[in-house]
């Protein structure tokens, strides 16, 4: 039921949201020249796909999770995009494919050993990432692999159809930070 909702939303939301993509990569092009970020994430089963992201930092910037970015390294553009979580968007694209849910786990980097071992202990990685989930809208991010696990292996166990739509609400409305970089604020 849930991947029905996923692809209705994905679909509304591309189609609806499709003017604001379009002004946000123009002024991509402006900020960066590469206006799309795409970087290998750890998938359901652990399977790598490609996640999709407005870019928010400088080109050159390491791949690394976002807990141990520079704050920096985001361009002006960029820290608009992280605040109002419109980098996020493309993702859509990703809940489209089936790579990601709408609500579930945030997907790590294949570097993140200590987070992926502590997911798989708990099933985590038994589900299709997420965009949103329990852990982004209460401020938990990477930088607690145990208690990131812990938190979304409690959201897996008691996602309901409300959670879902609530963990939704609660994002769009800006509730939780999120990965943020230290600093940022």
């Amino acid at each position: 039921m849930i991947r029905l909702f996923d692809v209705a939303l994905s679909i509304t939301g591309l189609t609806v949201g499709s003017p604001v993509l379009v002004i946000l990569y123009v002024l991509g092009l402006f900020d960066t020249g590469s206006p799309l970020f795409r970087q290998e994430r750890v998938g359901r089963e652990k399977k790598p796909f490609t996640l999709v992201k407005f870019r928010t930092m400088k080109i050159d910037t390491a791949s690394v999770a976002s807990h141990l970015a520079s704050n920096a390294s985001i361009t002006k553009f960029g820290y608009f995009l992280r605040r109002t979580k419109l980098d996020e968007l493309p993702q859509l694209w990703n809940v489209l494919k089936g790579d990601m849910s709408l609500v579930g786990p945030r997907p790590c980097l294949f570097n993140q050993e200590e987070l992926i071992a502590e997911r798989q202990s708990r099933g985590v990685l038994d589900v299709r990432p997420g965009v949103t989930g329990l852990a982004q809208v209460n401020n938990i991010d990477m930088s607690t692999p145990r208690l990131l696990a812990e938190t979304d292996q409690k959201m897996l166990q008691n996602l309901s159809l409300n959670a879902y739509f609530k963990y939704i609400f609660m994002t769009i409305v800006g509730k939780g930070a999120g990965d943020r970089i230290p600093g940022e604020g």
